[in-house]
C-alpha cells in the first residue's frame, strides 16, 4: 500500500526515533509499503519518521541510481555499485573521509535542494528485514543516501547542515510545504 510522505513542520520529523525488536507488529507489512511508497514516490531512500512511524527503520535503493548512469558517471563513485537494503535500529560506528558536497532534496521537503557536504564513507551497524545483525562500510552515494535517511530516525534534515541565512531564504518555501501549498505527484500529510 502507496502511504501518505510526512510533509515538513510535522513533528514526527524531529523526533529521535524508537528502536524495535524483532516481534514489532506488521513489521514485514510495513517494509513493503515503504518501499512500494517509495518508489511511487521517485526515490532512493524512505524513512519510517517521513511515513509518520517514529520507529528506527529505513530503506535505501541505490542500485536505481547506478542504472541509469553512464560508465563515465559511476567512475567518480569507485567502490560503490549501489545498494537495496533494509536498514532496522541502525548506529553509526565510524564516518571517514573527506566531506563532498551533492546536490539534496528530500521527498518530505519538496521542491528544494541543496549542496549539502558530507564525509564519503560510513561504517554502520544495523539489522536487516531477518533481524540478521550486520556491520558493514558504505561509500560515495550509497553512503550519502544512508547518511540521510539516517538522519531522518534521529530527528535531522538536510537542510539542517545549511546556513541560518540560505534556511531564512527558504522559510517562505518551507512555510508553503507545511501548509500543504505544495504541487507534487505523491500524497502527502502535512502538520494539523
Amino acid at each position: 500500500m502507496i502511504l501518505p510522505i510526512v510533509a515538513y513542520g510535522h513533528p514526527v520529523l524531529r523526533k529521535i526515533a524508537e528502536p524495535i525488536n524483532a516481534d514489532y507488529t506488521g513489521l514485514e507489512k510495513l517494509v513493503a509499503d515503504m518501499w512500494e511508497t517509495m518508489y511511487a514516490s521517485n526515490g532512493v531512500g524512505l524513512a519510517a519518521p517521513q511515513i509518520n512511524r517514529d520507529i528506527r527503520l529505513f530503506v535505501v535503493d541505490t542500485e536505481q541510481m547506478f542504472r541509469g548512469m553512464e560508465e563515465k558517471e559511476k567512475a567518480e563513485f569507485p567502490g560503490d555499485e549501489g545498494l537495496k537494503a533494509v536498514f532496522i535500529n541502525a548506529r553509526i560506528e565510524e564516518l571517514e573521509g573527506e566531506e563532498w558536497a551533492y546536490n539534496e532534496g528530500c521527498l518530505s521537503i519538496p521542491k528544494i535542494r541543496e549542496d549539502i557536504f558530507r564525509q564519503e564513507t560510513v561504517t554502520i551497524r544495523y539489522y536487516d528485514d531477518q533481524f540478521k545483525e550486520k556491520l558493514e562500510r558504505f561509500t560515495g552515494l550509497t553512503a550519502r543516501v544512508i547518511l540521510h535517511e539516517y538522519d531522518h530516525i534521529e530527528g535531522k534534515l538536510f537542510i539542517d547542515y545549511i546556513s541560518t541565512l540560505k534556511r531564512k531564504l527558504m522559510k517562505g518555501k518551507l512555510n508553503d510545504i507545511s501548509r500543504g501549498k505544495i504541487k507534487v505527484d505523491y500524497r502527502m500529510l502535512f502538520p494539523d
